[in-house]
């Protein structure tokens, strides 16, 4: 039966960045939205700021400071109160702020590469010393997937000669899809109290689970991790409104929930009054039966895609992610085996005219990957798959 997630949305000439950047032959598979329509309650929501026709200045409303701690409830059993929600234009500018505001001069901030780009980044935004925390590969026969080396993070703890004061976590994590058990959550918590370390937890992709798994918020856990935790959440990825620069970070202890709010206020980080419209309706529940038929497409799309590598992709290794839309592809043996020359990314742009995010972007560990972003039409992404099974075949 045809889904709704199966229509063709032109997006070129829309000002749109993942559509715009490339040639119009390029299918672009790269930067993280997809390339569905907002769910209706949602567009109904903007359509009635539209109508109204004033746009002033905005700020966090109390009815939405409790849709989204009522949400965290409903999803988690995760009691958060209202009075600590604060509002951030976007998830960097909150892990950014989070730096600003608990983090001294030339101390450290760990993360674990391969990673979002902007978490590698924020030690020069800040003047910090950058630790890193690669996590372990584990290669299989056609998959690979990721765990936490313990010995390599308790070893990257105050690195460098910096003591470390915060540590900016990923989970779910991009660009390998990982879900982190409740178990290794807390022993990595566990490790943060005892060294007195801040956790800044970017749990965007929060609801984007797939194939029925779970997401535990690290600040779930126990109420002494919630006190030293900044969790950053948003409707963006969930309900494809990146654009709309509104996210919320999430702070139980009231003296960090302070610290926090008058350093977001000094950086002036005002949020936009669209998509604070668009986040209450996103928050309320109204399009939950929209987002579960999106997580079903979503896991669909990813095992279509696993299996066609597996069958049509040889030498290339992918993960098999239980949350959000990216799949993380390991192209080193095609370099090894000397079949391609370039970095994967140009050499599947240039041969295959699709264009998927860098691999070495993603930090130490990234090199001879790619990224793919899978959440798109089940067409778009047939056709960019046809596309590089046909690249590859031009190698022989």
């Amino acid at each position: 039966m045809p889904s709704k997630f199966d229509q063709l949305i032109e997006r070129r000439g829309t000002n749109s960045q993942k559509w715009q950047r490339y040639p119009e032959d390029v299918l672009p598979l790269w930067v993280a939205d997809m390339d569905f329509a907002a769910p209706p309650p949602v567009l109904a929501a903007l359509h009635a700021k539209e109508t109204h026709g004033v746009f002033g200045y905005e700020a966090l409303s109390r009815e939405l400071a409790e849709t989204t701690a009522a949400r965290m409830q409903k999803l988690y059993g995760w009691q958060v109160l209202p009075e600590r929600v604060a509002a951030v234009p976007g998830v960097v500018a909150g892990f950014n702020a989070a730096a600003h505001a608990f983090c001294g001069p030339g101390h450290g901030i760990l993360v674990q590469p391969p990673v979002y780009p902007p978490f590698l980044t924020v030690h020069e935004n800040v003047g910090l010393v950058r630790q890193m925390a690669p996590l372990k590969r584990i290669d299989q026969a056609h998959r690979l997937d990721y765990e936490i080396d313990w010995q390599v993070f308790e070893a990257a703890l105050h690195s460098g000669g910096a003591r470390t004061d915060m540590f900016l976590l990923c989970s779910p994590q991009n660009p390998t899809g990982n879900l982190y058990a409740p178990d290794d959550l807390a022993h990595l918590a566990n490790l943060c109290l005892k060294e007195d370390i801040l956790i800044c937890a970017d749990e965007i992709h929060n609801e984007l689970i797939l194939g029925g798994k779970r997401h535990y918020p690290v600040a779930s856990l126990r109420p002494e991790i919630a006190e030293r935790t900044i969790t950053l959440i948003a409707p963006s990825k969930t309900f494809n409104i990146p654009g709309l620069f509104c996210a919320f970070a999430l702070i139980p202890n009231p003296d960090l929930f302070e610290r926090y709010q008058k350093t977001t206020a000094r950086m002036a980080m005002h949020v936009n009054s669209m998509g604070l419209a668009a986040a209450q309706a996103a928050f309320s529940g109204a399009c939950d039966a929209w987002l579960a038929e999106l997580l079903q497409y979503l896991t669909a799309n990813r095992d279509y895609l696993v299996g066609f590598i597996e069958s049509d992709l040889p030498g290339i290794k992918v993960t098999v992610p239980d949350a959000t839309y990216l799949a993380w592809l390991d192209c080193r043996a095609l370099i090894r085996e000397g079949g391609i020359t370039e970095t994967p990314a140009k050499f599947f742009l240039e041969k295959a005219r699709v264009a998927l995010n860098p691999g070495e972007d993603f930090g130490p560990g990234g090199e001879g990957f790619v990224r793919l972003n899978f959440g798109c039409p089940r067409s778009t992404l047939a056709k960019a798959l046809d596309r590089m099974k046909t690249a590859l075949k031009g190698l022989g």
